[in-house]
């Protein structure tokens, strides 16, 4: 079956990131369920691309499959020019490249060890995919706790004694340990208070331009994606349905259901300085 035009879009210059033909299917009781369908996408270098659309649509498993928390049934996943998709999600786990790809859950508290440390935490991945000795990992840990604004204080507090927003900033820390290229955001302000929602936004928008990293932003608010977001993709039942520059998909969309969505959206704010108004 030939994708439509919209499916293979090329929202790439140069391509960090280059998805072809990428599937996943589940087995099901009456049948295999096709949570993904032959989707193909690219990622600039230094890129934000929001990738949106309802619960169920297949965005997290994408995001899972991109980051090697899953195998794919079918397709290629080209990263920096390697083929990363054949690699089993075990054994990337161990790869050095999974450095250069990390994560940011949508639940910090889901997805902090509640027997860890923050300092463990963020010294994880240093441990696992990095040559640094026990010096240099401490003193990784100390600039990345003054990155991403988390006091020093706090990083022997285990999860149960940090708030909300101070489990989102571990999290983040955890996750631009290795320097990643690129950083595959799912939802990461959904759990949060309102209040605190926009502290992370404006923490996640000045830590892509103070270290060039590219972001997969994957949500269903179209308010934010409007903000951080260069391009759009937008997913229905496992399929790219429209894609291409923020812009012109949130302003001019050309598919019924991406019009769907935004109409149901709360009214945007006015610009990009909502955002730091709301942190204020």
């Amino acid at each position: 079956e030939a994708r439509t035009p919209l499916a293979a879009h090329n929202i790439a210059d140069t391509a960090l990131l280059e998805v072809r033909g990428l599937t996943k299917t589940y087995p099901g009781k009456s049948g295999p369920v096709h949570a993904v369908k032959g989707i193909d996408f690219k990622i600039r270098k230094g890129a934000s691309v929001g990738l949106v659309g309802e619960s169920g649509c297949g965005k997290s498993t994408t995001s899972a499959m991109l980051v090697r928390l899953l195998d794919p049934t079918g397709g290629s996943i080209h990263f920096e020019g390697q083929e990363i998709g054949g690699v089993a999600a075990d054994k990337f786990a161990r790869d050095p490249r999974r450095g250069a790809i990390q994560m940011v859950f949508q639940d910090a508290t889901d997805s902090l060890n509640p027997r860890h440390t923050a300092r463990d935490t963020i010294l994880e991945p240093l441990r696992r995919l990095t040559g640094l000795n026990a010096a240099a990992r401490r003193a990784r840990v100390e600039e990345l706790a003054g990155l991403t604004g988390l006091p020093e204080n706090l990083l022997d507090r285990f999860p149960h004694q940090l708030s909300g927003g101070q489990k989102a900033r571990v999290g983040i820390a955890r996750a631009i340990a290795t320097d990643p290229r690129l950083l595959i955001l799912d939802e990461p302000t959904a759990a949060l208070d309102v209040s605190i929602q926009a502290v992370v936004l404006n923490l996640l928008a000045d830590l892509r331009t103070r270290l060039g990293m590219s972001y997969l932003f994957v949500s269903h608010d179209l308010n934010v994606v409007r903000l951080l977001c260069d391009d759009v993709i937008v997913m229905k039942g496992g399929e790219i349905i429209e894609a291409g520059p923020a812009a012109q998909v949130m302003d001019r969309p050309q598919h019924p259901y991406t019009r769907a969505l935004i109409g149901a959206a709360p009214t945007p704010p006015a610009g990009p300085a909502a955002l730091n108004r709301a942190a204020e």
